[in-house]
């Protein structure tokens, strides 16, 4: 069975708080998953941003899909439509994870790959994606779907690599 990304179901809470609390760590977001929000009203929210319904005047219509490979999620997926002032300085339209024990095997550059189908299926043709300078993973994955660097930006004293693909 091959990587592919979903849109996520209430059954994926363990998997998905797991994912949570390893990228916790590193002070990275898995799930973006408000206060006192169940799992259901985090599944039923992420479905209602796919179909721009829901959204806070701050975010923008999106897709949040998990990527599953072998029944396992091993990464995640952020794919937004339209850029905001934050989006366009750091965020971009696609923002992607690979939970710890499952990275170096490719998976961010497939994760990246099918969400670019997925934001050009949505009306995006010019796509924003961003990477920390020093992570070197995302940088390789991003370049070999086609990422060109535009500059790199410090954002809060890190400095942010922003890259286009076409």
């Amino acid at each position: 069975m091959s990587l592919r990304l979903r849109p996520p179901r209430a059954s994926d809470e363990a998997e998905v708080l797991a994912a949570q609390r390893e990228l916790e760590n590193e002070h990275f977001v898995f799930a973006f998953l408000r206060p006192h929000q169940t799992f259901v009203e985090f599944v039923k929210l992420t479905e209602d941003h796919r179909h721009g319904r829901s959204i806070d005047p701050d975010w923008v219509e999106s897709t949040w899909l998990l990527a599953e490979l072998d029944g396992v999620i091993v990464g995640r997926s952020s794919i937004r439509f339209e850029l905001n002032e934050f989006l366009l300085t750091q965020g971009g339209h696609i923002g992607y994870a690979v939970r710890p024990g499952h990275r170096r095997l490719g998976h961010a550059t497939e994760i990246l790959r099918q969400s670019l189908v997925v934001a050009r299926a949505g009306g995006v043709q010019q796509i924003l994606v961003t990477c920390d300078d020093d992570n070197v993973g995302s940088a390789k994955a991003i370049e070999a779907n086609g990422g060109r660097l535009e500059n790199i930006v410090d954002i809060n004293g890190v400095p942010m690599r922003r890259y286009w693909i076409h």
